[in-house]
């Protein structure tokens, strides 16, 4: 009977933190508090949630997956998250029991925090990345039996190492991409329109069509759109043929300068261009403090696993989207989710399969 309780007891506490991520990842890389507004609100009418409608899985079966308010969808993925978090929870419970397998807990909740903001927004936020190095690395000082230690300083230790290796490992991964591939390079015969204008949610670089969010070719202070214009217009005045360079706060062109703030709204810039040059990053900082919490938890057995493991999966399911599309598949791929499902299979099965592997060759 107590073996029941306890494991139904595990099973309910993953649907509850599972309605808890829900709300961390629709809040989270929007800059909403998690702790104001206190109760849930359907995103659409602003609606409190109350308490009733808000029960893990049930209520989203009740409500027929729509808001009570303005009947507006929620998305099957709100139940599939609490359901993922209790299966992962029980799963935990049944490997490794008592007194790891809160730490498992916590660890794969950011795992699935991470997973679904990542291929939401491409991102993943310093609060899932920096607060689980810190999670970690004070889980292994408590318990070194994580990380096969014996005594708090090995635990420590192994867990600071594990993190600096994921850390460092997959930001080398990102400094020669960004040498590699650091660069889209656009040419065409025909000139091609530039445009350089304010909107509600920023400064947009338009080019023909195609608009795009300036501050997304900025990861770094060096990064500049770099352009050969065959003539370029700056708040009605008109300049002949020369090279364009936008900062990401400034606009240079030859020996002329200007500032963002000075500039009109719309459009702040013309131009028509035979030659672009957009700046790139291979893959962002946060796979790289994300790999550096992995390691915190797992080791670098576990940084190596999960990188390798991450990088098999996102190559085939990269080239299955480019065989599906035929080469038409944009937008960018987020890596943080294959890397969570690598640090998932070292927990469950790791060094089985490591063993396997080495056993065979």
């Amino acid at each position: 009977m107590l073996s029941l309780i306890s494991w139904i007891s595990v099973g309910a506490l993953g649907l509850i933190t599972g309605s808890f991520l829900n709300a961390v990842i629709h809040r989270l890389p929007r800059g909403i508090s998690l702790l104001n507004p206190k109760r849930s609100f359907c995103p659409g009418c602003g609606k409190t949630i109350p308490w009733h409608e808000n029960l893990p899985v049930a209520s989203w079966l009740l409500l027929r997956g729509h808001c009570s308010g303005c009947t507006m969808p929620i998305a099957i993925r709100y139940p599939l998250v609490e359901l993922l978090t209790s299966g992962l929870y029980l799963l935990s419970w049944a490997l490794v029991g008592l007194p790891l397998a809160p730490i498992y807990w916590i660890f794969f909740s950011l795992l699935i925090a991470a997973t679904f903001i990542d291929f939401d927004h491409l991102i993943i936020p310093d609060e899932i990345t920096v607060g689980g190095v810190v999670t970690g690395v004070v889980s292994a000082t408590i318990l070194p039996s994580l990380l096969g230690a014996t005594v708090w300083w090995q635990g420590m230790l192994l867990s600071f190492l594990g993190a600096a290796m994921g850390y460092f490992l997959l930001w080398g991964v990102v400094e020669l991409g960004k040498l590699a591939f650091g660069k889209r390079r656009i040419h065409s015969a025909e000139p091609l329109s530039l445009e350089l204008g304010e909107r509600e949610d920023g400064i947009t670089l338009k080019l023909d069509e195609e608009e795009m969010p300036l501050e997304e070719f900025f990861s770094r202070n060096s990064d500049r759109v770099e352009a050969s214009c065959l003539w370029l217009e700056v708040a009605g005045e008109r300049f002949e043929a020369g090279h364009l360079v936008i900062g990401s706060n400034r606009v240079i062109y030859g020996e002329r300068e200007w500032s963002f703030g000075v500039l009109p709204a719309q459009p702040a810039l013309r131009a028509e261009v035979t030659e672009l040059i957009l700046p790139r990053e291979a893959m962002g900082f946060g796979d790289v403090k994300f790999l550096a919490c992995i390691g915190a938890f797992l080791g670098w057995k576990g940084v190596l696993f999960s990188l390798f493991g991450g990088s098999l999966v996102g190559a085939v399911v990269g080239i299955s989207m480019l065989l599906a599309t035929r080469g038409r598949s944009g937008g960018k791929i987020p890596f943080g989710p294959y890397l969570a499902l690598g640090a998932f299979i070292w927990v469950i099965a790791g060094p089985q399969v490591l063993a396997f592997y080495l056993g065979n060759r």
